[in-house]
């Protein structure tokens, strides 16, 4: 079953165009890649699936219904959450108070603190320091647990892996078979293409704002996706 839609939307900064007729499906139970180089539009597109930025064209739908132009707050109660690039905790709270203050839409769901620490067990002894000292990876966890805590159908994560070491990165990856089976779906924003495509049911290719290729991992050449992703 599609969960979430959006059909042929246009997304402006001001004059700029950064989305040009963008069309992508998430279904049910699936974890969806996005790949892309810098200014493809990758972020653009989170954004305003996530309701911070709105559409001037075109239309987003989840679950069925219209949810073109919601404003952000709203969205995470209806079930759609974002992992920011960056991972934007907030430097007063400690971590533990960052990631609680994920939940105060009080959705129903199997997420908690518990599960968010026993799926990050390295987090309990760092509970009570400021969210914004652990290293990056940590954080990384953090930005994550808080997003569960509103138990979403629909994970967005924007670029989680952006500076971080290969075996953090792994580390953070290895967590997604949990998350994906306690039913929620995800859409991954990397610019790492190997690691993307190992996630992934499919992927989605932008390239200056427009899908320039999508496809099953291993359905597709990579030449071709190289193709795509460079616009050569």
């Amino acid at each position: 079953m599609k969960l979430l839609s959006s059909s042929a939307i246009d997304v402006y900064y001001g004059d700029f165009q950064a989305l040009f007729g963008l069309s992508v499906d998430v279904n049910e139970g699936e974890t969806i890649a996005i790949i892309g180089s810098n200014g493809a539009g990758k972020s653009t597109f989170l954004k305003t699936i996530s309701g911070q930025m709105r559409p001037k064209s075109g239309t987003v739908s989840f679950c069925g219904k219209d949810v073109t132009g919601i404003p952000a707050n709203k969205m995470v109660g209806m079930g759609i959450a974002l992992v920011p690039e960056g991972r934007r905790l907030f430097p007063s709270l400690s971590v533990e108070e960052n990631i609680v203050i994920g939940g105060l839409t009080k959705r129903p769901g199997p997420w908690n603190l518990k599960r968010v620490y026993e799926l990050f067990p390295v987090l309990v002894s760092r509970r009570n320091v400021p969210g914004t000292s652990l290293s990056g990876g940590q954080q990384q966890m953090v930005a994550i647990g808080r997003a569960l805590m509103s138990n979403p159908k629909l994970l967005l994560c924007d670029e989680i892996s952006l500076g971080l070491a290969p075996i953090v990165v792994k580390d953070i990856y290895a967590s997604f078979p949990a998350i994906i089976g306690g039913g929620t779906s995800v859409v991954i924003v990397e610019q790492d293409i190997s690691q993307a495509l190992k996630v992934a049911d499919r992927f989605y290719c932008f390239q200056e704002g427009r899908v320039s290729l999508d496809g099953i991992p291993g359905h597709v050449d990579f030449d071709a996706i190289s193709q795509a992703y460079f616009g050569v």
